[in-house]
């Protein structure tokens, strides 16, 4: 066989393959994008939207949740958490690292890699990505607790079915601020659901339940389990203790 033609068919192999493995995941991307991706929400600032947030926060018994010390749970069964959150600082863990960041002075936090403590080139790397960890896996359990954080927008939206929900938006603060969500309440005030218009999503208004909510020791409730289209994203044992 020439050296030509035999380089034809080598390449239009590989573009079979190519084709064979990346147009079934195009045309899934495609389906998804159009069953699901909604333009974001516009609502009503003020009293109203206010008033939504603090039923949610009453619901949950968001004073317990202020008053708990310690809070433990586990992301996807990858990464493990021991928030001492009077403290401002969690011990992050994930493959043989660990890491006890310091939520408000980074500097003094600490890097351990098989127990022992690293203060190599990449302690920093280690560092930023707990921090990233925390951030985005903490908000999966505590989320509801943060619409009055600062640089919180809060409006209330009338959903298709005539129903109110309380759109949250992040102007600042944490690793992607501008990110919004629009929580779906029950009857009581407790969330059921948001959907989420997130930098890190390509596709808008994808919706997550929140449930399998649990009491913990300090009384405050958070959830154990979502779904996120086809994916779970479980918390563990979730554990949340006063000290006083």
């Amino acid at each position: 066989m020439p050296k030509k033609n035999k380089l034809k068919r080598i390449l239009k192999i590989i573009g079979g393959i190519i084709i064979f493995f990346t147009l079934p995941s195009l045309l899934f991307f495609g389906f998804i994008y159009f069953k699901y991706n909604e333009d974001l929400p516009t609502g009503q600032q003020g009293a109203q939207a206010d008033a939504l947030a603090t039923q949610m926060l009453e619901a949950l018994n968001e004073e317990a949740y202020l008053n708990t010390d310690y809070i433990e749970w586990t992301f996807r069964g990858a990464h493990h958490y021991k928030w001492y959150k009077t403290d401002n600082i969690v011990e992050v863990s994930w493959d043989a690292i660990t890491v006890i960041l310091d939520l408000a002075h980074h500097d003094n936090s600490k890097v351990f890699a098989d127990e022992l403590e690293y203060n190599g080139t990449e302690k920093q790397d280690y560092i930023q990505k707990a921090q990233r960890y925390f951030n985005n896996d903490s908000f999966w359990l505590v989320a509801p607790y943060k619409v009055f954080d600062k640089g919180t927008e809060r409006r209330l939206v009338k959903t298709e079915d005539g129903k109110e929900a309380l759109l949250v938006t992040y102007t600042s603060g944490g690793s992607t601020p501008g990110d919004s969500y629009l929580w779906h309440l029950d009857k009581t005030g407790k969330p059921k659901s948001y959907q989420m218009w997130v930098d890190i999503l390509p596709i808008g208004g994808l919706e997550a339940t929140w449930e399998n909510w649990v009491t913990t020791e300090s009384g405050a409730q958070l959830p154990t389990f979502h779904k996120l289209l086809f994916f779970s994203l479980e918390m563990g044992k979730v554990k949340g203790i006063s000290l006083h």
